[in-house]
């Protein structure tokens, strides 16, 4: 069966049995703009994703993630801690296309910036079996978006090159977070690119537009040989 539809990834911390979800956001996995181009890890992000409503987030949590870890328990498998669901919104609904035991990669950095409550405090009431007592989470009203800059190549690995020297990154304009990846420090060198997704450049917003704004200027700050990243992320939700 062909899926087609806006993706959709919601994160949910669980004990066990309760499913405590996080914001949702949305990802882009084609390489280059317009999304063409090969499937990769993921491009960017952003988060609240337009068209997700808190009704549709209560489906994913009823209708996905608490049978998923139902299930799991009842195969002697409990788990506990992060769940990621990527799921696709049809025109026949919701449709789940992969689970992981993990934060996404890039959404945990367009999610964790707009939580205002204690994460800790939320990972030890999953990691103890409390999250029914825990308090409902307290989010940012504002948009976050996040912009990967990446190898030449990528995701091809046998033409990507590696071992760049990354510049810029103390430039970065106010408001920009960086989150590493596939970097690596160089004695005598400094920091330099050592796999396809280098850096993520995040910046929240009071709205999609200036959250978007922003982090692709510090996307351009990014400075390595073969540098590129998308500059279409989050456009649609403008």
């Amino acid at each position: 069966e062909r899926l087609e539809g806006p993706e959709l990834s919601v994160l949910g911390v669980t004990d066990g049995t309760d499913v405590v979800a996080l914001a949702p956001a949305r990802d882009y996995k084609r390489a280059n703009e317009a999304d063409t181009g090969p499937n990769t890890g993921g491009m960017g992000a952003y988060s609240p994703p337009k068209g997700v409503d808190d009704a549709l987030l209560k489906e994913v949590v009823d209708c996905v993630m608490r049978p998923a870890v139902a299930e799991l328990s009842a195969s002697g498998n409990e788990f506990r801690g992060v769940l990621y669901a990527g799921l696709m919104l049809t025109k026949d609904g919701l449709r789940t296309l992969e689970f992981n035991a993990r934060f996404g990669d890039p959404e945990a950095q367009v999610v964790l910036p707009r939580l205002k409550s204690d994460f800790v405090t939320l990972a030890l009431a999953a990691a103890r079996g409390g999250l029914a007592a825990h308090p409902d989470l307290s989010w940012s009203e504002q948009s976050c978006v996040g912009v990967v800059v990446a190898s030449g190549k990528y995701p091809d690995d046998v033409a990507m090159t590696v071992g760049h020297r990354i510049r810029g990154l103390a430039e970065m304009p106010p408001g920009v977070l960086i989150f590493h990846a596939a970097t690596k420090f160089v004695p005598g060198t400094g920091l330099v690119t050592d796999g396809g997704r280098v850096v993520t450049s995040v910046a929240l917003g009071d709205t999609v537009a200036q959250a978007r704004q922003t982090a692709l200027a510090g996307a351009r700050q990014v400075r390595f040989e073969g540098a590129f990243y998308r500059h279409d992320i989050a456009q649609e939700a403008e």
